[in-house]
């Protein structure tokens, strides 16, 4: 059995990498509860603001009321800064995280 005994070369190439566009990180619009704000109020704020349906916006509504907050939207940040600025403007406590 013989060996080839040539050393080997590595060869440098530039490769051409194409950059994927990088999705954005989804994240949630989270209402909290409060025990100033009506049902009625922060349901009528998740339809018009996230426009939800009335089902909707009322499960959202009891799940704050019981849970003490509820992810009422998903969405990218700059989706949700708006939304959350809305909420907040009409007196209710929202984050996003």
């Amino acid at each position: 059995m013989q060996f080839n005994s040539k050393p080997l070369t590595w060869q440098e190439e530039d490769i051409a990498v194409l950059e994927q566009p990088q999705e954005e990180e989804k994240r949630s619009l989270v209402v909290h509860n409060d025990e100033v704000n009506t049902f009625d109020h922060v349901i009528d704020t998740l339809i018009k603001v996230c426009r939800h349906t009335p089902e909707q916006a009322e499960q959202c509504t009891l799940m704050v009321h019981y849970k003490g907050k509820c992810a009422v939207k998903a969405g990218s940040f700059e989706e949700l800064t708006p939304m959350r600025q809305a909420i907040c403007d009409r007196g209710i406590s929202a984050e996003i995280i």
